[in-house]
């Protein structure tokens, strides 16, 4: 039961890094000696220590002699910053309890053999599943080489996004908003279609105080993610918000168009170009395995019924959140996802309802699409 209680210590320090370490995952560790912590830390951000190091410091001397509860096997690998498990083993730790072992391939166990190997004794695998949940994209990069992917959408209560005249805003409350823009912090990068530009002209930015972001320290710390935008006709207007840059990052547009002269004018307004030669769309498939190259752990699609189906189709979706507003838009507005060629209840995308809660006046649902 103590093992229990200070690993979900752990985790509540982990989750505190969820909007700074990206592309690093999230990670927490507690340590304790005759049942008392004597050092505990989180890792904040890339290039800072990381969990067991800021512990470690925080230990001191106490350090000899104490079990360290850490969310994420510790890493063996010289990276930004020393090898965390030789740290361990020069503090003189006894005994280390993971959550879970490190799916990155230069750690992958060999953290866990090392301290072994020190005579420490270790433990793996306590409350395996609530770590996991701390860092699905680093999991789905290391092991898949692609984000996980969330797709945001808000409807009415009868499924519409958008009144027939394309008029949308705005369909959820100002609590949803918020809810999207903490959505958007922890996201290392948030893909749009075309349309959604041409229709809204939208920053895709986050924009909110470090108050608002629990275990945000300070303004400068605040993400901005990568911004993508999927236009396989270059049609993005030169002045479009998404392209005005608010960080080190450009916005990427992901095109099949070689259009030389409308290139060389994007480019001129801050975008980055990026083609895809498979005519006449993009591959989002692709698409992921190139931002995964990128280090995007957690991408986040805020897109219109088009681009929403074509991912839902693609099979590229692990997650769908829908903000449900408690009004109706009628018959002729527009559907959550386009979605041709379902003709027959048998061609049922089934979903899985993971989580349901109020937001507000709304409703958020998180959704997992079933797969074969």
């Amino acid at each position: 039961m103590s093992d229990r209680k200070w690993m979900a210590r752990a985790l509540q320090h982990a989750e505190r890094g969820l909007y700074t370490t990206d592309p690093n995952p999230r990670v927490g560790c507690v340590l304790v000696k005759g049942d008392k912590s004597v050092g505990e830390g989180w890792h904040y951000r890339t290039g800072l220590p990381h969990a067991e190091k800021v512990a470690l410091a925080n230990a001191g001397k106490n350090a000899r002699g104490s079990t360290a509860y850490v969310t994420l096997e510790p890493c063996c690998h010289h990276g930004r910053t020393p090898p965390c498990s030789d740290a361990l083993i020069d503090a003189g730790v006894e005994r280390v309890v993971v959550a879970m072992q490190d799916p990155n391939p230069l750690v992958a166990g060999r953290g866990l053999e090392q301290l072994r190997a020190a005579g420490i004794v270790i433990e793996s695998g306590l409350l395996e599943e609530e770590a996991k949940a701390l860092n699905p994209g680093f999991i789905r990069r290391m092991r898949a080489s692609r984000p996980y992917v969330r797709c945001k959408l808000a409807m009415s209560l009868d499924g519409r996004t958008a009144m027939a005249s394309g008029e949308s805003r705005w369909i959820s409350s100002d609590a949803s908003r918020r809810d999207v823009h903490r959505l958007r912090a922890r996201s290392s990068a948030i893909v749009t279609g075309i349309g959604t530009v041409l229709a809204d002209d939208p920053s895709m930015t986050v924009r909110l105080q470090a108050e608002d972001l629990p275990g945000v320290e300070d303004e400068a710390d605040i993400r901005q993610p990568l911004r993508v935008v999927v236009d396989s006709s270059l049609r993005t207007p030169v002045d479009a918000k998404i392209l005005e840059t608010r960080d080190s990052n450009a916005t990427l547009i992901v095109t099949t168009n070689k259009d030389a002269q409308r290139r060389d004018a994007l480019q001129q307004a801050g975008a980055e170009i990026l083609t895809h030669t498979e005519e006449p769309r993009v591959s989002l498939s692709l698409l992921c395995e190139q931002l995964a190259q990128r280090e995007i752990n957690e991408l986040l699609i805020e897109a219109g019924p088009t681009l929403a189906g074509a991912a839902l189709q693609a099979g590229i979706i692990d997650e769908v959140v829908i903000y449900m507003a408690p009004h109706l838009m009628g018959s002729g507005a527009r559907g959550l996802f386009n979605l041709p060629g379902l003709e027959q209840m048998a061609q049922r995308i089934q979903l899985s309802i993971k989580d349901v809660r109020q937001i507000g006046p709304d409703f958020r649902l998180i959704l997992i699409p079933e797969r074969d």
